[in-house]
């Protein structure tokens, strides 16, 4: 039987970004998408363009309510690759985020207990599987727990070093009333704390002070007028105020902005501290109890997220039969060594035993960045999405077009070949960056923009090789990644036929929206195999 005879199975993608895994169960003629979950309103659009026919919702949490459960159906099969980045790598900038985040993959875990499909697929980043990925335990996880005996371990939060530690310091952690009478409004804070990662950077340091100039007097003159000499944060507070206010109005010297530093260092850990207090009690974490011998620390309980899904869904009251590992996208047929994490549930009474895909490409025939983007590298790109959207006419393929180049290039109209202006600092990196080398191999004097260059990513301003596969395609827009043998950055249309997205796959919204969807998805030809794979399972019910 072909495709077309052969019985169609029914999909829910959640959080589906862009649609990379949708598209890649659809290319193989065996599923439907009947709805999906997509919180982002630009991958929305760029969902919506490519897959008309599916109802895209806002909130995940509409799934399991009732009457979305009735319109849906039956639901052979759930996917989709929920944010999850762990409570432990909270800041201050991104404490909503984190928060959020956390709850997605228990979201995930709960959408597939109440549609029960057939089967669920479940990818993310290939750390997941670690021990480092871990919830803590807050107050709604204690049944779950107990019901489907989830392993928990003793874990500790570090709020703070013992050298900003004084009297009385716990009892604020636990205090939310007193937590928010301390915090800064966000844009203070950000604005402080970037001049204090630039304190290795004299130029840029001070630099740096003159631009938030109005918002950082504004911010001291606060802090002073806060002074209480008897509230150790609030003096933290008038010592960076009173550092701030005298670079200004004494001395605008480097040696004067790097007191400046000294100064406010220890009230920007105060705020990083009362931050992460916040978020553990907006989260309703679990604390035994804080100790303040060796820096400020809340002892709580955790469980490793993997522990938590194949417990839960692979219990025997929910009879799923699991497997997960890492799959390397190159192996698929994808030019770029993308490792993602890849959990694969079918139902017990469907298969005893389930197992992961497995690639058909070696080493010695990995598809190359030339394979995917060669034919591209003579057309101009645009600079600005308005321009790049309707796309261009484009000429017929070059007769040594690779296999891959054929697969992908299945339009006449080529959008979404935008890439980032470039300025003439760029320029003169990119001339000096050979294929392979990045931000590293640049001379100091190309380099004074950065302020700890140490410590930048090897990933920034990396040329790719045509020879080889690229690596994990992110948001090649921030990491500023450089065309193989043109002076420029790789266009969102590169990045998407390094993801394997096919010319006819078209991005929509921003600029750094259709690159950061690019950089999310699933590789279409990986989510293609895994499809595949797991209708060998689904079809062995019908036999």
């Amino acid at each position: 039987m072909n495709s077309n005879t052969e019985s169609k199975y029914s999909v829910v993608d959640l959080f589906a970004g862009a649609g990379g895994l949708s598209y890649g169960f659809l290319q193989t003629g065996r599923f439907s998408i009947k709805a999906a979950f997509e919180n982002s309103q630009n991958a929305q659009k760029t969902y919506k363009r490519n897959h008309g026919n599916t109802a895209v919702y806002n909130d995940v949490a509409e799934a399991l309510g009732d009457d979305v459960k009735v319109k849906l159906g039956k639901v052979d099969v759930v996917i989709g690759g929920p944010p999850c980045q762990g409570f432990s790598n909270v800041n201050r900038q991104k404490n909503h985020a984190i928060s959020q985040n956390n709850s997605l993959v228990k979201k995930f875990v709960q959408v597939v207990l109440h549609l029960n499909p057939k089967a669920f697929v479940m990818e993310n980043v290939s750390m997941l599987q670690s021990d480092i990925h871990r919830f803590y335990v807050d107050e709604t996880d204690a049944e779950t727990i107990k019901k489907y005996s989830i392993k928990t371990t003793p874990s500790e939060i570090r709020l703070l070093e013992s050298e900003f530690i004084f009297p009385g310091i716990a009892d604020i952690a636990k205090n939310m009333a007193r937590i928010s009478s301390y915090l800064w409004k966000e844009n203070d804070y950000l604005s402080l704390n970037v001049v204090f990662k630039t304190l290795n950077n004299p130029k840029k340091l001070c630099a740096s002070l003159e631009t938030h100039k109005k918002r950082l007097l504004a911010l001291a003159n606060n802090l002073i007028a806060a002074f209480d000499e008897n509230d150790s944060i609030l003096k933290h507070s008038y010592d960076a105020g009173v550092a701030i206010q005298s670079y200004f109005t004494v001395s605008a010297t480097y040696e004067a902005a790097e007191r400046v530093c000294r100064a406010i260092m220890p009230a920007i850990m105060l705020q990083r501290m009362l931050s992460k207090a916040k978020e553990i009690l907006d989260n309703r974490i679990v604390v035994d109890h804080y100790s303040t011998e060796d820096g400020l620390v809340a002892h709580v309980t955790s469980m490793a997220v993997i522990d938590y899904i194949e417990s839960i869904l692979g219990a025997t009251s929910t009879r799923y039969c699991i497997n997960y590992g890492v799959l390397p996208a190159v192996s698929f047929g994808a030019p770029q060594k993308r490792m993602r994490f890849v959990l694969i549930g079918v139902k017990k009474s469907i298969c005893a035993d389930v197992k992961l895909p497995t690639g058909t490409f070696t080493e010695a025939n990995y598809r190359t960045v030339k394979d995917a983007i060669k034919d591209l590298e003579e057309i101009e790109t645009a600079t600005e999405v308005s321009d790049g959207d309707q796309g261009i006419q484009v000429p017929d393929a070059l007769k040594d077009i690779s296999e891959l180049g054929k697969q992908l290039r299945d339009s006449k109209n080529l959008c979404n070949h935008v890439s980032t202006a470039t300025t003439p600092d760029a320029l003169k990196r990119f001339m000096a960056i050979k294929q392979g080398e990045n931000f590293h191999s640049l001379p100091p004097e190309l380099k004074t923009t950065y302020s700890d260059t140490e410590r930048t990513q090897n990933t920034i301003y990396l040329r790719l090789k045509y020879d080889e596969p690229s690596g994990t395609v992110v948001n090649v827009r921030k990491s500023m990644w450089i065309h193989p043998v043109k002076h420029r950055a790789l266009s969102i249309r590169e990045a998407a036929r390094l993801q394997t997205f096919p010319d006819s796959f078209v991005f929509c919204g921003t600029k750094d929206s259709q690159y950061q969807q690019v950089g999310n998805a699933v590789p279409p030809i990986l989510a293609k195999a895994i499809a595949e794979h797991l209708c060998g399972y689904l079809d062995c019910e019908s036999k």
